[in-house]
């Protein structure tokens, strides 16, 4: 998490300190020819997270509060994107948290809005909007050290396969590919196409894809599971409609993506994720996760995309292109150096 994204939670915190009363608004019904129209370029980027905020115990934050969360996020990256104040002299390269400029963060400009209402939390049970882990710091312990090492610049790894999935390219390192898809600082951007046989999910964060066939029934898309030996990035997906929703079902997640996620879902655990069309500029996503490995309990959350502006282009991740080879030669180096160069 970059300096920024730091301040931008902290902001997020004391402003959802208060009391929400906020009611949801009415909107009309959505046309029957766009109730199953998921097609184009949507859009996750808000401040809210996942979890709420401990300040807060509200899921529906009043109008008072979204507007100034609004303003105060405004503020923030007016002030982030102002001219540098040359006087001060020469910058110092010494600041590891600051991995990114204002010019690179793109969370939105408020609080996640779904029918109307202003959200301080995607989920939505248990009540208190927090993940129900049976052992938090248990389950996150890898994700917990990457963040701390990240941080610092320094990493204790044995070889190229302990490396983050980040630097390694493999899958978004922002879990934006789910199950449970998120949002990060930055590439919220996905591209929706629905076909007679198959929902296709293309993520603007490194360009991962995820492709679920749909059929008939419920019954039938379970039985189409995978063998369980079989654990893919981003787990195995089915779908099925269930009116003009397509629901979807997840399970046998790949256990390295396990353990650097901050949603993690075992063997035991199954992923259910709803889309539902309930606006003609807003798609509805809601999600259960039951997994008896990691939780105490099922939790579920919701947010709404938004129709983004424009396409989305190609994402290139310098990091597996050239800081693997350069690690890697580096070590050769230092291990010839060490034999007297031979």
């Amino acid at each position: 998490m970059t300096r920024g994204a730091i301040s931008a939670a902290a902001m997020l915190a004391v402003l959802l300190a208060g009391p929400a009363l906020s009611q949801p608004q009415p909107q009309p019904a959505i046309p029957k020819a766009l109730a199953r129209d998921f097609d184009g370029v949507w859009t996750n980027a808000t401040v809210t997270r996942l979890e709420r905020p401990a300040t807060f115990s509200q899921l529906v934050v009043s109008k008072q509060q979204a507007d100034a969360v609004a303003k105060a996020t405004t503020s923030r990256i007016a002030a982030a994107n102002g001219a540098s104040d040359l006087s001060k002299g020469a910058f110092k390269d010494a600041d590891a948290t600051a991995g990114y400029n204002a010019y690179w963060i793109d969370s939105g400009d408020g609080l996640m809005r779904v029918r109307g209402e202003a959200r301080s939390s995607f989920i939505t049970s248990p009540a208190d909007g927090k993940m129900p882990f049976r052992d938090r710091a248990k389950s996150l312990a890898l994700t917990i050290r990457d963040g701390a090492e990240y941080q610092s610049g320094k990493g204790g790894y044995v070889g190229p396969e302990d490396l983050p999935l980040r630097e390694r390219c493999l899958i978004a390192q922002s879990d934006a590919g789910g199950p449970v898809m998120l949002n990060a600082i930055y590439n919220n951007n996905y591209s929706f196409v629905v076909t007679p046989g198959y929902f296709v999910i293309d993520l603007e964060m490194n360009h991962d894809v995820r492709i679920a066939p749909i059929f008939a029934s419920a019954e039938k898309a379970r039985a189409a599971h995978q063998p369980a030996t079989i654990r893919p990035w981003l787990g195995d997906t089915v779908a099925w409609w269930e009116g003009d929703t397509l629901v979807t079902e997840t399970k046998n997640v790949n256990p390295i993506q396990e353990g650097r996620t901050v949603t993690p879902v075992s063997s035991q655990g199954t992923v259910t994720e709803r889309f539902t069309r309930i606006a003609k500029g807003e798609l509805l996503y809601q999600f259960t996760v039951d997994d008896p490995g990691h939780y105490t309990q099922a939790w579920s959350g919701e947010y709404a995309f938004k129709p983004a502006k424009g396409q989305i282009y190609e994402y290139a991740c310098h990091e597996g292109n050239y800081a693997m080879e350069g690690i890697l030669r580096g070590a050769r180096l230092q291990e010839a150096a060490g034999n007297g160069g031979k």
